[in-house]
């Protein structure tokens, strides 16, 4: 086995139930042949690309898709020491002709290799108590290239040399710091430059994806011809946007789900004004209440069985943003259950600015032309799909194609309504990593996305 890479020997958690080692530290391998003349600064690049050449990995399938992967560092501050690490694997066929996708996921805190790549949509997946790799059947490199960070500096394998007390992760810092990554690595991997780019991902990338975005089309106006991002659109799955009707739609569909009793949701309705800047005694009280249901279920997928990991009983991410939005309000009284990220507070509790909602920045770019998708698993009840549609109703947007369902196959596969300048698409039966748990309905639903059509209206 051989594996190349500009990165250090590393350990990735791929999956919270299997450790996976992968030696990324190798003898160099031969550049890809390449056609034409070079220039330095190609050639350079292309250097560069081969140190980062991934050719196997630990436990990887025999008969796997050919394809390239890279993964490595990129530093985006030299004076602060940080570096952000990525994955990139080219689409399995015709690389050349597919869009390019950066996915995130969220926390803050979530590794989006570690994730996003090990357990939701990356061509492997990490095999249930045996160190060893799986092929996904529903990857969604079979249809575009992806390219997985790990953001901010601190999350995964992404570092930095300066302590969170000298300078502190926040929303602003973090796409800023995202946007120096994709224009040096795109100097990395000049050949992807010009290609369709979009920007995915889950959770609080809610505030990762749009405000990144938001960045691109600023920067693009001023910018030297030779950093422009061919940025055409953004999808986000369960996204957390809008801090108050977050809340608010948390505790309605726990009730109109049948987990909490008529007179808590009475009290939450008389006593709490669903604002996470000033919450009552009485709303905390309810609360506590709330917090006991979700520590014996999982909030993030109602009808699946609860993880028993040991993990500390509350939600890192939750957390951190209500400790960030109120010092009146106790960051341990939120929603409980497993976490996939709970071991990411380091990240949470130094969290410097976190926008109470960047509903703002959505309404911008729903007039910039880009093409936008909000996905939303109906099982979660971390970012329910009641609060999605509460977020939604906040931008006032005019209904172009009202509510109805799509199909997979010869079932429904959700439901949807175009508005002017979005899509909002539910996912029957998924909860809050819909990649994950409906991997065959979420990679239908990018596909139509990247193809920019409505998703099918009649059985098929």
């Amino acid at each position: 086995m051989k594996v190349q890479t500009s990165s250090p020997c590393l350990l990735l958690l791929l999956g919270s139930l299997a450790l996976v080692t992968l030696t990324l530290c190798g003898p160099a391998a031969s550049a890809r042949p390449e056609t034409g003349s070079l220039d330095a600064s190609a050639t350079a690049a292309m250097e560069l690309q081969e140190l980062d050449r991934v050719m196997s990995l630990p436990g990887q399938p025999a008969y796997s898709p050919e394809f390239r992967q890279y993964s490595g560092y990129v530093t985006t501050d030299e004076y602060l020491g940080k570096a952000l690490f990525y994955w990139f694997l080219e689409a399995t066929d015709k690389p050349d002709e597919k869009p390019l996708v950066l996915w995130l996921n969220g926390g803050p805190g979530c590794s989006s290799i570690g994730f996003g790549q090990a357990q939701e949509l990356g061509p492997f997946l990490v095999k249930k108590d045996v160190a060893e790799l799986e092929l996904n059947p529903y990857a969604w490199n079979q249809v575009a290239n992806l390219l997985f960070l790990d953001s901010p500096a601190g999350v995964g394998f992404s570092y930095t040399n300066t302590s969170f007390g000298k300078d502190p992760p926040g929303d602003n810092s973090t796409a800023y710091g995202s946007y120096t990554f994709l224009i040096r690595w795109f100097q990395r991997f000049p050949q992807h430059k010009m290609k369709v780019f979009y920007i995915a991902g889950e959770s609080y990338a809610g505030h990762y994806v749009p405000q990144l975005a938001n960045v691109i089309v600023d920067q693009n106006k001023i910018a030297p011809k030779e950093n422009y991002i061919n940025l055409k659109g953004i999808m986000i799955g369960n996204a957390y946007m809008d801090g108050d009707t977050d809340l608010l739609g948390i505790v309605d569909s726990a009730w109109h789900h049948a987990l909490i009793s008529d007179k808590l949701y009475s009290d939450f309705q008389k006593f709490c004004n669903f604002s996470l800047v000033d919450l009552s005694k009485e709303c905390n009280a309810a609360i506590d209440q709330f917090n006991a249901l979700y520590s014996i279920i999982d909030i993030y997928s109602l009808y699946t069985p609860r993880c028993e990991l040991g993990y500390p009983n509350f939600n890192s991410s939750f957390a951190a943003q209500i400790g960030r939005t109120s010092s009146r309000f106790d960051f341990l009284k939120i929603p409980m259950g497993y976490d996939p990220c709970s071991q990411t507070n380091s990240i949470n509790r130094a969290w410097n600015d976190s926008d109470m909602t960047v509903l703002p920045i959505v309404k911008k770019l729903t007039q910039s032309g880009l093409r936008i998708w909000i996905y939303s698993g109906d099982t979660d009840a971390r970012i329910p799909t009641t609060s999605t549609r509460y977020t939604l109703k906040k931008l006032g947007l005019p209904i172009k194609e009202d509510w109805s369902p799509w199909f997979h196959h010869k079932q429904v596969g959700g439901w949807s309504v175009v508005f002017d300048g979005l899509t909002f698409v539910t996912v029957r039966g998924a909860g809050h990593m819909v990649p994950s748990i409906m991997p065959e309905q979420a990679l239908e639903l990018f596909k139509y996305f990247l193809a920019n059509q409505n998703l099918p209206s009649k059985p098929f």
